[in-house]
């Protein structure tokens, strides 16, 4: 791995396609733009007329992704893989059916992983899958008014994805079944959903519906200004057996969250604000979370750096043994919370991470950032990102947990070809040193992703 770590290759990443922004979750490509005239080369698969008027229509889509991860010291040289480097690969093809105010949309998944030292989890492997596959039927009430029903396996990204999020960075997605119902007024929309996260298996066509969480709610976004949003929303979650610092019961938690974000010259901003209420257990839940992200553009021509703050803080449990629960659940985040490799899930946490973002040209773009990470509350220990706790709070009264600085380099190649390479470190702090092994962790990452 050090030997990984001397190599700094700056490969790198996003596709774009020219017509149409291509999206992780690609349900939302509306290719019907190529309906006039001839598309070229690989843009025919995009728009296949199926009637004279071209209503309906078949578009065909796939990514195929190979992503080598490598680490010194995981979790700071915690057992059982302390050094481990792995291979994984996937591949998503896709097909969406339109007919008229309908569409059926269906894409599979074959996703492995090579070399994981700790044993695969859910985010690792799958096998040959239904990723996702639903109906969807619109109806247009008046003028820019519309209702949509949606039902079946999905994967869902609210907002900017800090509760409800694709897990598209690691290689295997959190799809969902169940229901939406999402009503377009004007510029303004409205979803209410009913969910239950699907329990990735990791043999072929074993991925099932989850029998013990649910996730339910309704979400709003307005738009305030030409550029300027606003989300609010209520989510509600049950998880039937819950795990909280080593005990385990039935959890229902709901989270009411407002979103400010936009743009103005130079300035961008992503604030959001959310509570939690709700019981684990015989405890009542009282959690809450902070994150904002506050861009600057230093000049208007297309190579000019950006400076990025990002400045969060997630509630922890000030006492394992009082009938107050304050660990904020971050339900089911987006795959890379904190940077592409950092180790840390947004639960009793406060962090400040800094970066800048400097435009190479020739599709090529480099990001230097630092993060810097304390506890919350010392009563409470530190968790990963799926929310597993990964280094109880112990003794220690430490807030500090370490600092990090992590490289990333992105080269779009072309509209369908990328690829990214990250290099990061991760030096423990006080809290870190004072409850158990404590070396500093080295990461890598070499991706190349193939997008049509």
């Amino acid at each position: 791995m050090r030997t990984w770590l001397g190599l700094a290759v700056l490969l790198p990443v996003a596709a774009q396609a020219q017509e149409v922004e291509q999206t992780n979750v690609r349900y939302d490509e509306d290719w019907s733009v190529l309906r006039e005239g001839a598309p070229s080369r690989w843009r025919r698969a995009k728009y296949l007329p199926l009637s004279p008027d071209g209503s309906t229509y078949l578009t065909l889509g796939g990514e195929a992704r190979a992503r080598f991860e490598g680490f010194d010291n995981a979790l700071w040289g915690d057992p059982p893989a302390p050094d481990d480097g792995y291979l994984w690969l996937r591949a998503m093809p896709s097909a969406d059916l339109h007919a008229g105010p309908t569409r059926v949309f269906v894409q599979g998944i074959a996703g492995y992983a090579r070399g994981v030292g700790a044993g695969k989890g859910p985010v690792d492997e799958t096998g040959i899958d239904l990723l996702q596959g639903f109906g969807e039927a619109s109806l247009n009430v008046r003028d820019a008014h519309r209702i949509t029903l949606r039902g079946g396996r999905m994967l869902i990204g609210l907002g900017s994805e800090r509760l409800v999020g694709t897990r598209y960075g690691p290689n295997i997605p959190q799809p969902f079944d169940g229901g939406q119902v999402t009503a377009q007024i004007g510029p303004h929309r409205v979803t209410a959903l009913a969910l239950r996260p699907v329990a990735i298996g990791t043999n072929d066509f074993d991925d099932a519906t989850s029998r013990t969480r649910r996730l339910s709610g309704v979400y709003a976004t307005l738009q305030m200004a030409p550029g300027i949003g606003l989300d609010a929303y209520w989510l509600s979650f049950a998880d039937d057996r819950a795990r909280y610092g080593g005990g385990i019961g039935r959890e229902r938690r709901d989270t009411f969250g407002l979103r400010a974000f936009g743009s103005h010259g130079p300035l961008s901003w992503n604030w959001e604000a959310m509570v939690q209420r709700g019981r684990f257990a015989d405890r009542s839940i009282r959690a809450w979370s902070i994150s904002t992200e506050t861009g600057w553009r230093l000049s208007p021509t297309r190579f000019a750096p950006r400076l990025r703050l990002r400045a969060n803080i997630a509630s922890g449990d000030a006492d394992a043994e009082d009938a107050r629960l304050g660990t904020f659940n971050a339900l089911f985040p987006k795959g890379r919370y904190f940077g592409e490799l950092s180790p840390i899930g947004p639960r009793n946490i406060a962090n400040l991470n800094p970066a800048i973002t400097l435009p190479m040209g020739s599709g090529v773009s480099l990001e230097i950032a630092a993060a810097a990470f304390w506890r919350a509350s010392r009563g409470d220990g530190l968790y990963d990102l799926p929310g597993q706790l990964i280094r109880p709070a112990g003794t220690s009264t430490a807030r500090h947990i370490g600092n990090q600085i992590e490289m990333v380099a992105e080269w779009e190649a072309s509209a369908l070809l990328s690829f990214t390479a990250s290099l990061s470190a991760f030096r423990p702090g006080a809290f870190i040193r004072q409850t158990g092994p404590s070396r500093t962790i080295g990461m890598l990452a070499l991706e190349a992703r193939f997008r049509l």
